[in-house]
């Protein structure tokens, strides 16, 4: 088969598909006449349109390096017989630390205290922190991010509530499932590890955050559309929200190489400005170990398909 990469991965996975026979062929901007023998692609954060498929018509697989397909029309993909492979998993372990690393972070006010001691100050008392400790977590997605982060929480001595619309019996048993009402009565940290689709653009929005019986933590490690900024910043400066951190922003670009806020540059602005919500850039997933995990993933999952090369 002749695979044709898109995006930059970690070599291992041409390497291994090259192994088996197949032809692995790189390109930066491909012209609509390379993609006519294409019979498989690779991308990350490219684009795989109808355009892309009109092009390619001998197209049996798109694979793409990480968990989200939000950038791969999966309709087109399954109209025309185009399998759809990604590899959550090998980037679940980065995605669930970063998380942990971000709730801590707001507990203990970290980003704060760093800034004032770097500046001569030493605020003990204006940086008392709180406990993870005794305090419930509610998980909302419970796929592959959201396992993987409740069980970086397993020693931490908290209550682990979640809830997923369509993935009922999945929970460890440390892992309470529960309705949506039921988080939303009892969590004093909520997490969320939901994909981007027309249901959950939004999904964080003012209504959902008013249905909260306390004020919590906010994490966000999964996409940023899924929360509605604005509203999040309304909830931070009522105090429904103690703090925000967010690895993904509803302002990326398309290609992830930064943000374009469009006409709501004021409030990314005002999000950018507030002391209470701590931002990195949609990092939780891009470590060295991951880089290689998620191409042997996808390597595995192609060859498990495509085992050798057509003669």
């Amino acid at each position: 088969m002749r695979v044709h990469f898109l995006d930059e991965v970690h070599p291992v996975l041409a390497e291994r598909l090259t192994a088996a026979g197949h032809t692995c062929i790189a390109h930066d901007h491909p012209e609509a006449a390379a993609l006519q023998r294409c019979e498989g692609l690779v991308v990350r954060s490219t684009r795989v349109g109808r355009d892309v498929l009109d092009h390619a018509p001998g197209l049996r697989f798109v694979a793409r390096m990480g968990s989200g397909l939000e950038n791969i029309d999966t309709a087109a993909c399954a109209e025309r017989g185009v399998a759809v492979i990604n590899s959550p998993e090998g980037n679940r372990d980065g995605v669930a630390e970063h998380t942990l690393l971000l709730v801590l972070a707001l507990l203990k006010h970290l980003p704060r205290a760093d800034r004032q001691v770097h500046a001569g100050l030493w605020r003990r008392e204006a940086n008392r922190g709180t406990d993870l400790h005794g305090r419930t977590v509610g998980i909302i997605g419970l796929g592959h991010m959201g396992l993987a982060f409740a069980e970086r929480l397993q020693g931490f001595g908290v209550r682990v509530l979640a809830y997923d619309k369509y993935r009922i019996g999945h929970a460890p048993p440390h892992v309470q499932e529960c309705d949506l009402a039921t988080l939303q009565r009892e969590s004093d940290i909520v997490s969320l590890h939901l994909p981007l689709t027309p249901e959950t653009r939004h999904y964080v929005n003012a209504s959902f955050l008013a249905g909260f019986a306390r004020p919590i933590h906010l994490v966000n490690t999964s996409r940023g559309p899924v929360l509605h900024t604005a509203a999040l910043l309304d909830a931070l400066d009522s105090g429904r929200v103690l703090g925000a951190g967010l690895d993904v922003l509803e302002f990326e670009r398309a290609d992830l190489s930064g943000l374009d806020p469009g006409p709501e540059a004021s409030v990314l602005e005002r999000l950018l400005r507030h002391d209470r919500v701590i931002l990195t850039p949609h990092i939780a997933g891009v470590t060295h170990e991951g880089r290689f995990k998620m191409a042997a993933v996808l390597a595995d999952k192609i060859l498990t398909r495509f085992p050798h090369a057509q003669p």
